[in-house]
Protein backbone atom coordinates (compact mmCIF):
# COMPACT_ATOMS: atom_id res chain seq x y z
CA UNK A 1 0.00 0.00 0.00
CA UNK A 2 1.59 3.44 -0.92
CA UNK A 3 1.84 6.30 1.06
CA UNK A 4 -0.75 8.30 -0.16
CA UNK A 5 -3.43 5.65 0.13
CA UNK A 6 -2.14 4.79 3.78
CA UNK A 7 -3.09 8.61 4.33
CA UNK A 8 -6.25 8.26 3.17
CA UNK A 9 -6.99 5.40 4.82
CA UNK A 10 -5.84 6.60 8.02
CA UNK A 11 -7.91 9.97 7.53
CA UNK A 12 -11.43 7.52 6.99
CA UNK A 13 -10.18 5.54 10.19
CA UNK A 14 -10.01 9.28 12.04
CA UNK A 15 -13.30 10.74 10.71
CA UNK A 16 -15.43 7.44 11.41
CA UNK A 17 -14.26 7.41 14.90
CA UNK A 18 -15.33 10.65 15.57
CA UNK A 19 -19.21 9.95 14.44
CA UNK A 20 -21.80 8.62 16.01
CA UNK A 21 -23.83 5.58 14.26
CA UNK A 22 -27.25 5.26 15.29
CA UNK A 23 -29.51 1.83 14.87
CA UNK A 24 -33.47 2.21 15.41
CA UNK A 25 -36.03 -0.58 15.68
CA UNK A 26 -39.34 0.24 15.40
CA UNK A 27 -42.54 -1.85 16.15
CA UNK A 28 -45.87 -0.98 15.81
CA UNK A 29 -49.12 -2.31 16.56
CA UNK A 30 -51.26 0.01 14.37
CA UNK A 31 -52.99 -1.63 11.62
CA UNK A 32 -53.30 1.32 9.38
CA UNK A 33 -49.07 1.99 9.68
CA UNK A 34 -48.34 -1.14 7.73
CA UNK A 35 -47.12 -0.68 4.50
CA UNK A 36 -47.09 2.81 5.22
CA UNK A 37 -43.19 5.23 4.51
CA UNK A 38 -41.69 6.58 7.42
CA UNK A 39 -38.92 9.24 7.58
CA UNK A 40 -36.45 10.55 10.07
CA UNK A 41 -36.29 14.36 8.96
CA UNK A 42 -34.06 16.85 10.87
CA UNK A 43 -33.20 20.96 10.33
CA UNK A 44 -30.47 21.86 8.72
CA UNK A 45 -29.28 25.10 7.40
CA UNK A 46 -33.19 26.59 8.15
CA UNK A 47 -34.58 23.50 5.97
CA UNK A 48 -36.61 20.13 6.78
CA UNK A 49 -34.14 17.03 5.40
CA UNK A 50 -34.55 13.68 5.59
CA UNK A 51 -32.21 11.63 7.15
CA UNK A 52 -33.43 8.22 6.32
CA UNK A 53 -36.49 6.39 5.46
CA UNK A 54 -38.29 3.01 5.38
CA UNK A 55 -41.65 1.26 5.10
CA UNK A 56 -43.42 -0.72 7.99
CA UNK A 57 -43.64 -3.98 7.06
CA UNK A 58 -45.49 -6.49 9.40
CA UNK A 59 -45.60 -3.89 11.95
CA UNK A 60 -41.69 -3.53 12.13
CA UNK A 61 -38.95 -0.96 10.95
CA UNK A 62 -35.56 0.14 10.66
CA UNK A 63 -33.46 2.80 10.36
CA UNK A 64 -29.79 3.43 10.70
CA UNK A 65 -26.73 5.69 9.40
CA UNK A 66 -24.16 8.01 10.89
CA UNK A 67 -24.03 11.74 12.47
CA UNK A 68 -21.19 13.98 13.43
CA UNK A 69 -23.11 14.76 16.48
CA UNK A 70 -26.55 14.22 18.44
CA UNK A 71 -29.26 15.36 17.18
CA UNK A 72 -32.71 15.58 17.86
CA UNK A 73 -35.21 14.43 14.94
CA UNK A 74 -38.32 14.05 13.91
CA UNK A 75 -40.62 10.86 13.04
CA UNK A 76 -42.40 11.45 10.08
CA UNK A 77 -45.15 9.35 8.19
CA UNK A 78 -45.21 10.89 5.01
CA UNK A 79 -45.93 14.87 5.89
CA UNK A 80 -47.38 14.17 9.61
CA UNK A 81 -44.82 14.30 12.04
CA UNK A 82 -45.49 11.20 14.99
CA UNK A 83 -42.99 11.63 17.84
CA UNK A 84 -39.43 13.52 18.79
CA UNK A 85 -36.51 10.99 18.58
CA UNK A 86 -32.80 11.48 20.21
CA UNK A 87 -30.67 10.43 17.10
CA UNK A 88 -26.97 9.47 19.39
CA UNK A 89 -25.09 6.03 19.27
CA UNK A 90 -26.50 2.74 20.38
CA UNK A 91 -29.51 1.21 19.57
CA UNK A 92 -33.22 3.01 19.82
CA UNK A 93 -36.22 1.49 19.99
CA UNK A 94 -39.22 2.82 18.87
CA UNK A 95 -42.83 1.21 20.26
CA UNK A 96 -45.90 2.73 18.31
CA UNK A 97 -49.70 1.25 19.64
CA UNK A 98 -52.97 2.24 20.47
CA UNK A 99 -52.33 2.92 23.71
CA UNK A 100 -49.26 5.59 22.92
CA UNK A 101 -45.98 5.89 21.47
CA UNK A 102 -42.46 6.02 22.90
CA UNK A 103 -38.61 5.73 22.28
CA UNK A 104 -35.99 3.74 24.64
CA UNK A 105 -33.03 2.60 24.60
CA UNK A 106 -30.28 5.10 24.43
CA UNK A 107 -29.50 7.69 27.09
CA UNK A 108 -31.30 10.90 26.06
CA UNK A 109 -34.15 8.97 24.43
CA UNK A 110 -34.98 7.46 28.00
CA UNK A 111 -34.24 10.72 29.90
CA UNK A 112 -36.77 12.79 27.28
CA UNK A 113 -39.48 9.58 27.11
CA UNK A 114 -39.43 9.88 31.41
CA UNK A 115 -39.71 13.66 31.00
CA UNK A 116 -42.49 13.47 29.06
CA UNK A 117 -44.48 10.97 30.89
CA UNK A 118 -44.20 12.79 33.68
CA UNK A 119 -45.31 15.60 32.24
CA UNK A 120 -48.33 14.23 30.63
CA UNK A 121 -49.27 12.93 33.84
CA UNK A 122 -49.35 16.10 35.36
CA UNK A 123 -51.40 17.44 32.03
CA UNK A 124 -53.84 14.57 32.72
CA UNK A 125 -54.18 15.55 36.43
CA UNK A 126 -54.89 19.19 35.34
CA UNK A 127 -57.42 17.67 32.88
CA UNK A 128 -59.40 15.53 35.66
CA UNK A 129 -60.13 19.13 37.55
CA UNK A 130 -62.58 20.23 34.69
CA UNK A 131 -64.51 16.38 35.33
CA UNK A 132 -63.92 17.05 39.24
CA UNK A 133 -65.37 20.24 38.88
CA UNK A 134 -68.83 18.71 37.06
CA UNK A 135 -68.96 15.89 39.42
CA UNK A 136 -69.20 18.50 42.72
CA UNK A 137 -71.69 20.60 40.93
CA UNK A 138 -74.11 17.52 40.92
CA UNK A 139 -73.24 16.66 44.53
CA UNK A 140 -74.92 20.10 45.00
CA UNK A 141 -71.49 21.56 46.97
CA UNK A 142 -71.21 25.73 46.52
CA UNK A 143 -70.03 26.96 43.89
CA UNK A 144 -67.68 29.02 45.89
CA UNK A 145 -66.39 26.13 47.54
CA UNK A 146 -65.36 23.99 44.39
CA UNK A 147 -63.84 26.88 43.01
CA UNK A 148 -61.33 27.55 45.85
CA UNK A 149 -60.36 23.53 46.38
CA UNK A 150 -60.03 23.37 42.44
CA UNK A 151 -57.95 26.33 42.68
CA UNK A 152 -55.77 25.32 45.04
CA UNK A 153 -55.25 21.65 43.61
CA UNK A 154 -54.74 23.10 40.51
CA UNK A 155 -52.24 25.44 42.05
CA UNK A 156 -49.98 22.25 43.12
CA UNK A 157 -50.11 20.56 39.72
CA UNK A 158 -48.89 24.11 38.31
CA UNK A 159 -45.87 23.91 40.79
CA UNK A 160 -44.97 20.48 40.35
CA UNK A 161 -45.10 21.16 36.54
CA UNK A 162 -43.15 24.08 36.80
CA UNK A 163 -40.33 22.54 38.57
CA UNK A 164 -40.54 19.24 36.60
CA UNK A 165 -39.67 21.24 33.66
CA UNK A 166 -37.15 23.83 35.30
CA UNK A 167 -34.86 21.25 36.66
CA UNK A 168 -35.33 19.01 33.34
CA UNK A 169 -34.43 22.35 31.39
CA UNK A 170 -31.10 23.06 34.11
CA UNK A 171 -30.19 19.41 33.73
CA UNK A 172 -29.69 19.42 30.23
CA UNK A 173 -28.26 22.97 30.15
CA UNK A 174 -25.54 21.46 27.83
CA UNK A 175 -26.91 19.02 25.62
CA UNK A 176 -29.63 19.07 22.75
CA UNK A 177 -32.42 18.33 26.04
CA UNK A 178 -32.28 21.45 27.37
CA UNK A 179 -33.32 23.88 24.22
CA UNK A 180 -36.05 21.34 22.37
CA UNK A 181 -37.74 21.43 26.18
CA UNK A 182 -37.01 24.87 26.26
CA UNK A 183 -39.20 25.55 22.73
CA UNK A 184 -41.90 23.26 23.94
CA UNK A 185 -42.74 25.64 26.88
CA UNK A 186 -42.12 28.97 24.99
CA UNK A 187 -44.82 27.17 21.96
CA UNK A 188 -47.44 28.05 24.57
CA UNK A 189 -47.04 31.58 24.07
CA UNK A 190 -48.53 33.67 20.99
CA UNK A 191 -45.44 35.34 20.84
CA UNK A 192 -42.08 35.60 23.03
CA UNK A 193 -43.08 37.02 26.50
CA UNK A 194 -40.98 36.45 29.35
CA UNK A 195 -42.45 34.81 32.72
CA UNK A 196 -40.72 34.26 35.97
CA UNK A 197 -39.94 30.42 34.81
CA UNK A 198 -37.78 31.63 32.11
CA UNK A 199 -36.43 34.43 34.00
CA UNK A 200 -35.18 31.76 36.65
CA UNK A 201 -33.75 29.34 33.63
CA UNK A 202 -31.79 32.26 32.24
CA UNK A 203 -30.64 33.28 35.13
CA UNK A 204 -29.21 29.72 35.87
CA UNK A 205 -28.09 29.14 32.41
CA UNK A 206 -24.79 27.85 31.22
CA UNK A 207 -23.46 30.10 28.40
CA UNK A 208 -23.71 27.44 25.78
CA UNK A 209 -27.80 26.87 26.57
CA UNK A 210 -27.82 31.15 26.14
CA UNK A 211 -25.89 31.33 23.03
CA UNK A 212 -28.06 28.33 21.44
CA UNK A 213 -29.19 29.64 18.63
CA UNK A 214 -33.58 29.69 19.47
CA UNK A 215 -32.86 30.20 23.32
CA UNK A 216 -31.12 33.31 21.97
CA UNK A 217 -33.16 34.16 19.34
CA UNK A 218 -36.37 33.79 21.79
CA UNK A 219 -35.10 35.59 24.80
CA UNK A 220 -33.37 38.45 23.08
CA UNK A 221 -37.27 39.13 21.21
CA UNK A 222 -38.82 38.56 24.76
CA UNK A 223 -36.89 40.80 26.31
CA UNK A 224 -37.64 44.03 23.44
CA UNK A 225 -40.98 42.82 24.07
CA UNK A 226 -40.99 43.29 27.30
CA UNK A 227 -39.00 46.80 26.33
CA UNK A 228 -41.93 47.84 24.48
CA UNK A 229 -44.75 47.05 26.77
CA UNK A 230 -42.72 49.30 29.56
CA UNK A 231 -42.97 51.91 27.23
CA UNK A 232 -39.59 52.20 25.56
CA UNK A 233 -39.05 52.66 21.83
CA UNK A 234 -37.81 49.41 20.26
CA UNK A 235 -37.12 49.53 16.70
CA UNK A 236 -39.21 47.09 15.08
CA UNK A 237 -38.07 43.93 13.21
CA UNK A 238 -38.97 40.25 12.17
CA UNK A 239 -37.50 38.61 14.90
CA UNK A 240 -40.45 38.47 16.97
CA UNK A 241 -42.83 36.94 14.23
CA UNK A 242 -39.63 34.48 13.36
CA UNK A 243 -39.67 33.41 16.75
CA UNK A 244 -42.74 32.91 17.55
CA UNK A 245 -43.39 30.98 14.33
CA UNK A 246 -40.22 28.76 15.62
CA UNK A 247 -41.83 28.13 18.69
CA UNK A 248 -45.35 26.81 17.18
CA UNK A 249 -43.78 25.12 14.99
CA UNK A 250 -41.74 23.02 17.19
CA UNK A 251 -45.28 22.68 19.61
CA UNK A 252 -47.02 21.15 16.86
CA UNK A 253 -44.43 18.73 16.33
CA UNK A 254 -44.45 17.96 19.95
CA UNK A 255 -48.45 17.53 19.92
CA UNK A 256 -47.75 14.70 16.93
CA UNK A 257 -48.55 17.72 14.48
CA UNK A 258 -47.38 18.84 11.19
CA UNK A 259 -44.34 21.59 11.47
CA UNK A 260 -42.39 23.87 9.56
CA UNK A 261 -38.68 24.20 10.06
CA UNK A 262 -37.34 24.81 13.39
CA UNK A 263 -33.69 24.16 13.51
CA UNK A 264 -32.67 23.21 17.57
CA UNK A 265 -30.29 21.57 16.48
CA UNK A 266 -27.59 23.89 15.71
CA UNK A 267 -24.88 24.31 17.59
CA UNK A 268 -23.65 27.98 19.43
CA UNK A 269 -21.80 30.00 18.07
CA UNK A 270 -18.96 31.12 20.03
Amino acid sequence: MNNALCALVAVALVASSCANSYNVEGSSSVSSLDGSKLYLRTVADNELKSLDSCAVLHGEFHFSGVLDTVRMATLFMDNESLLPVVLEEGDIRIKIDNAGQSVSGTPMNDRLYEFLDKHKQLANQMGELSHKQSQMLLDGIDEAIINEQLSAEAAVISGKEDSLVTNFISDNFDNVLGPGVFMMITSAYRYPILTPQIEHIMSMATDKFKNNPYVSSYYRTASENEARMQGFDIPAGDSAAGTAQAADSLGRMAAGQDTSMVDYNSEPQP
